[in-house]
């Protein structure tokens, strides 16, 4: 699924990475502890979280995270955006929680994603 078609399922605002909008995304996982994703995150995969700080971002980066997906209609400070921007993630904000958003993914065929797959 295409970042753009997940951003009109989701009824997301871009608010950072346009450039990554035509990216195909097969995976997704949803975590407020970014130890959880440094843990079992293993490919790359669309991140929907409640956390807002910049460890989000650079948890991403590390694990090669290229969206990211604020839930709850989290609105996230210019500095983590201005990060995102500089780093070449996709950030979108929804206004759904995270069980709602991964439900909707998953009834499109976006499968979970981690080390015990």
């Amino acid at each position: 699924m295409k970042v753009r078609e997940i951003m009109k399922l989701l009824e997301a605002e871009l608010l950072a990475g346009e450039e990554n909008l035509d990216m195909e995304i097969n995976s997704a996982c949803g975590a407020d502890l970014m130890s959880d994703v440094m843990a079992f995150v293993k490919d790359h995969v669309l991140l929907l979280t409640g956390l807002v700080s910049p460890q989000v971002i650079r948890t991403a980066e590390m694990m090669d995270i290229k969206v990211i997906v604020f839930v709850r209609g989290k609105n996230p400070p210019q500095n983590i955006i201005d990060l995102a921007k500089e780093k070449g993630i996709t950030v979108l904000r929804t206004k759904h929680p995270m069980f709602i958003s991964c439900g909707k993914l998953y009834s499109q065929g976006m499968i979970g994603r981690g080390v015990w797959d």
